[in-house]
Order: C-alpha cells, then structure tokens, then sequence
C-alpha cells in the first residue's frame, strides 16, 4: 500500500451548522466513495473553512461518521481578497493500492471552479 492525498472542496450556501455539516459530510463521502476508500484506509485528515465561516468546525461533521480513531485538524483558510466565499476543503490522507494519477479529487458545488482540472465527480451537495 502507498499513502496518497484525496483533495476536495465544497462551498456553502451560508454559514449554518446543519448545513456545513451535512455538506462536509456529503463530500467527504463522495470523496471515499469515488476512490474506493474505507475507514480503516484512512491515515489523518485537514479541513481548512474560510475566514466568514464560524458555526461548526467542519471535522465534527466527520467525527459524526464515526471516524473516532483518525486524526483530524481543522485550520483556517487564507483571507485572500477575491477569494471564493463560504468554502470548506479537505485534504484526506489514506492507504491505497490505486496509482496517483487514479486518484479523484471531488468538488462540489461553487467550490468546482477552484481546480476544474482535477475536479472528476462534481455534484451538487443538496
């Protein structure tokens, strides 16, 4: 097994708790799903939100999974001007036999603009 990187991103419609965290946790479903991954694959996990959201830390959505025993960091965006509003990225760690270039990144929703090139199963997390 090699440990590979599983990006993805979401943007909410606004910042409230029921809703951030129905949308973190469709997208980190999506994003196992899609590449095949389980609990136990999982090495650690970071979620950064941006600066205008502040009802819930996005790993507690997560936590509600039941994902106990891996490691989860939240940290805070880049106030950079311009930048996309009201999103949540994650970067999942995780073991897999499947190469790099295999690997699909999922964004979701407004967050799709961030990477066109790499985003493979956009949906809408409503």
């Amino acid at each position: 097994m090699t440990m590979r990187a599983v990006r993805g991103a979401v943007q909410l419609e606004r910042d409230d708790r029921t809703h951030l965290r129905h949308s973190v946790k469709t997208l980190f479903q999506q994003m196992l799903d899609a590449n095949g991954l389980v609990h136990d694959d999982l090495v650690s996990v970071i979620f950064t939100a941006t600066p205008d959201l502040h009802s819930d830390f996005p790993a507690v959505a997560v936590r509600e999974l039941g994902l106990a025993d891996v490691p989860l960091m939240c940290a805070q965006e880049l106030d950079i001007e311009g930048a996309l509003p009201r999103v949540v990225r994650i970067l999942a760690h995780a073991d897999t036999e499947r190469p790099k270039p295999e690997i699909q990144h999922v964004y979701l929703g407004g967050a799709a603009a961030l990477r066109r090139d790499l985003a493979t199963a956009v949906q809408d997390p409503a």
